[in-house]
């Protein structure tokens, strides 16, 4: 399908200026961000790990994450050099596990094909792990000052109102895509993302936009008709399906039990607690199969279950629990070399899903 749409006139740069006249006031002060106007180079290390970390995510959310990698591996050398156990249980809160082995990935591809320098070409970005069409650009925007398209879906929301662009999401971020690219000069390369980014932030809110106060006010669609929170208009969603699991609590006065996970998959190379195969039937008391002890005569607790939503699929699982003392805890791990033993105070280590597991102890 072919998607077109009435736009503005071909010179945008009145209404352009206008919001960077309004950035200039209003930018927002971000940790891996340069100010409005900065001549100098941003550090690509640091604007790369931000992008990073704010996909799925917020601002407030990420932030600390930021300034605690940045203050553990405060360059790409140093992250490349870094266990890879270590980087995943510091990522454990932001999600998405795939990105924090892909930012490994990248930054031993950064140290052993660049020299430990990120390459100021887009095409050559999108050639490292975990580089894809919008973290190329941005860092091409954020970092090198390049006129770059960068659209994210911030940038999606502005221009699908701006433009009252009728066509559901994601059918339409081809077209927005087009929209926004028509917005990218070399004035200001580095401002400009950054200014409708600030302006989605603070304005072009998804619910309750500030529309009385925009710099696009005259020139935006979607207020022309009176609906702008209708815009970006979004296809019909599938109900996620649901799975079912169980977790084991393997505990004792000093810590609890845990596993790592097979390097492929959902999770991979994380630890995580004991647990049965995430299927779509609840599993039965009877057919669960605990951990072989091995070690005194303590009996399993149902504590109850919890939810945790992931990407795909919703997951109901189910805490059992054993408490050992800590010689046969001991004991337990000695023979098991499947499992190792952490501390109460690692449970920052975990995965969301089951550091809420940990809760019901």
């Amino acid at each position: 399908m072919v998607l077109s749409i009435e736009i503005m006139g071909e010179d945008v740069s009145s209404a352009r200026q206008r919001v960077l006249d309004w950035y200039d006031r209003n930018a927002r002060i971000l940790p891996w961000r340069e100010g409005p106007g900065a001549a100098l180079k941003a550090d690509p290390y640091r604007v790369w790990m931000s992008e990073v970390m704010l996909q799925q995510t917020t601002v407030p959310h990420a932030t600390p994450y930021f300034e605690k990698f940045t203050a553990l591996w405060p360059s790409v050398v140093d992250l490349a050099t870094a266990p890879d156990e270590r980087v995943m249980a510091e990522w454990a809160g932001l999600g998405y596990y795939s990105r924090a082995r892909n930012l490994l990935k990248c930054a031993r591809a950064v140290v052993s094909e660049h020299g430990g320098v990120f390459p100021a070409d887009e095409a050559a970005l999108l050639k490292l792990p975990g580089f894809g069409p919008y973290t190329a650009a941005a860092v091409m925007a954020f970092a090198f000052g390049k006129a770059a398209n960068v659209v994210d879906g911030n940038i999606e929301r502005v221009m699908s109102r701006l433009y009252a662009v009728k066509t559901p999401v994601p059918q339409a971020r081809p077209l927005l895509r087009q929209l926004a690219a028509r917005w990218v000069r070399e004035d200001r390369a580095r401002d400009w993302p950054q200014a409708l980014m600030d302006l989605s932030a603070s304005v072009c809110r998804p619910k309750s936009p500030s529309c009385l106060i925009c710099p696009l006010r005259e020139d935006c669609a979607a207020f022309a008709e009176g609906q702008p929170e209708a815009y970006p208009l979004k296809a019909a969603k599938a109900p996620k399906p649901v799975r079912h699991g169980v977790a084991f609590l393997i505990t004792s006065e000093d810590g609890f039990v845990v596993e790592r996970r097979p390097e492929k998959g959902l999770l991979g190379g994380m630890l995580g607690l004991p647990h049965l195969e995430w299927r779509s039937e609840r599993w039965s008391e009877g057919e669960i199969v605990f951990p072989s002890l091995d070690c005194g005569n303590q009996a399993w607790e149902y504590l109850g279950s919890y939810a945790h939503v992931f990407t795909h699929f919703a997951l109901n699982q189910q805490v059992w629990r054993v408490v050992l003392s800590a010689d046969d805890m001991t004991a337990f791990l000695r023979q098991h070399n499947a499992y190792q033993g952490l501390s109460w105070a690692e449970v920052k280590s975990l995965p969301t899903v089951f550091a809420k597991a940990l809760k019901f102890r």
